[in-house]
């Protein structure tokens, strides 16, 4: 089903976000109050279930169906060497992916996740977006509503990652265009390449923001002229899970240069999601900082695929089962004071 007809629809949904349950989450933080720990002792696994609480809309949320969807796309963008490896490899992370042999495979079954994932037209790549929009308006929409195809009504949480060799050229130049800042900023070694394939990958970004400078900055624009079809996706999935109140957990940079340019429009988009973790890629934590995301953990990971944010959500079923499975100080026949 087409959830977004056109990039007037999708920005209209853009500017009309509905926010959570407040008296869900207020019940939910009087329940915190009431069991028997000292008030505020579980610290961020406190502030976790008012979360979910607020976006369930029940003072005791639960995760009883919990989804990862990974997105793979090819960019034009390779064809200026700014990976360590070749466009190829991501039709085979794919295959490996539905082989059960990646990362994500064994770290979304640790975490429960129901694992999902969709490869966007991998034959054919993105343009290069130093001399072209990346994606037409017909392209960029189909990956906005391929993305929000992923979303049912009744996920307890969603889980967002991505695959696709040269997505990290586009993350920094989604994020520049969203936010300012020197490509330089942005940029990181990605895959794993040197100092000088850094600077290079650099110089590609202030060619591509350059090219674009004069095009409109909405955020349907800067998606489809310096983004990817995955990323698109992703932020298609983000969107239509805030009309649904689904709960999202983002994971590195790349995933997260998704919601740059949304929330450079409606800062507002990020009330419904949770950075999972902190990248190694360096313009994460700058990124981070600009949305206003807290991450959960801080690992070094740098691998993509969802990976950092399926380890997450296992805090994030560890918090509300605190929340769901403690006695309050009555039933416990504790006494709450001194």
């Amino acid at each position: 089903m087409t959830r977004f007809a056109s990039a007037q629809t999708f920005s209209a949904a853009l500017a009309n976000l509905p926010g959570p349950d407040d008296s869900a989450a207020t019940d939910a933080r009087v329940r915190q109050g009431e069991l028997t720990k000292p008030a505020g002792s579980l610290g961020r696994l406190e502030e976790l279930a008012v979360f979910f609480a607020g976006w369930q809309g029940r003072a005791r949320p639960q995760i009883n169906h919990a989804r990862a969807a990974i997105f793979a796309g090819n960019h034009g963008i390779t064809v200026h060497g700014v990976s360590a490896f070749p466009p190829g490899v991501t039709a085979q992370m794919v295959a490996n992916f539905a082989g059960g042999g990646a990362a994500i495979n064994a770290l979304s079954g640790a975490a429960g996740l129901e694992l999902s994932v969709v490869a966007l037209d991998l034959d054919r790549p993105t343009a290069d977006f130093t001399a072209n929009a990346a994606m037409d308006e017909a392209e960029c929409l189909d990956a906005l509503n391929r993305g929000a195809a992923v979303v049912d009504a009744d996920l307890d949480l969603l889980v967002l990652g991505e695959m696709g060799i040269g997505n990290s050229t586009a993350a920094a130049a989604l994020c520049a265009r969203s936010y300012g800042g020197s490509a330089a900023e942005w940029v990181g070694p990605g895959t794993g390449i040197d100092g000088y394939g850094v600077a290079r990958k650099a110089a590609v970004v202030d060619q591509a923001i350059a090219f674009h400078a004069d095009a409109p900055h909405a955020a349907f624009d800067t998606l489809r002229r310096v983004g990817g079809r995955e990323i698109a996706a992703i932020a298609g999935a983000i969107l239509r899970a805030r009309q649904l109140g689904v709960p999202v957990l983002l994971d590195g940079f790349i995933c997260t240069s998704a919601i740059a340019p949304l929330a450079a429009d409606n800062p507002a988009i990020v009330d419904h999601c949770i950075a999972g973790h902190c990248s190694a890629e360096p313009g994460h934590r700058r990124l981070l900082g600009r949305l206003g995301l807290v991450p959960l953990l801080t690992l070094d990971m740098r691998l993509g695929e969802g990976s950092g944010a399926a380890v997450a959500a296992n805090i994030v079923r560890s918090a509300l089962a605190a929340h769901d499975r403690m006695a309050t100080f009555a039933e416990a026949a504790v006494s709450a004071s001194l």
